[in-house]
């Protein structure tokens, strides 16, 4: 990353604290001047972001993966209740198989291996 881009990302940051500081500093009976001032900080930071190499990486992966979820086929209602449902049936079984081992291991161990279920 050039120096450039590093000062750049380094004002943005400047920017958001500059924000923060002027809500703090703004009395609380100015709520609005208050909350614009944290929203120019955040608006500047963003621009600042932007304009850099780092920012215009991030904007156009983002683009990317919204053009990818545009790209997404979502399942109709019909579908996502039949899986829904086939999801629940497995967790039954698996549920239904964990209790009969664990009720078998420890039959086998209590009652046949130690003998305390006399």
């Amino acid at each position: 990353m050039e120096m450039q881009d590093k000062l750049k990302l380094a004002l943005a940051g400047l920017l958001v604290v500059a924000g923060v500081v002027g809500f703090y500093m703004i009395p609380e009976d100015q709520g609005v001047l208050r909350a614009l001032a944290f929203i120019v900080g955040v608006v500047l930071a963003a621009g600042a972001v932007w304009l850099s190499v780092p920012g215009k990486e991030f904007v156009a992966y983002a683009n990317d993966s919204l053009v990818e979820a545009r790209k997404v086929v979502w399942p109709t209602r019909k579908e996502a209740m039949q899986m829904t449902g086939l999801v629940f049936v497995f967790v039954l079984v698996l549920a239904l198989f964990m209790w009969m081992v664990d009720s078998g291991l420890s039959w086998l161990f209590y009652d046949v291996i130690l003998g305390r279920g006399r």
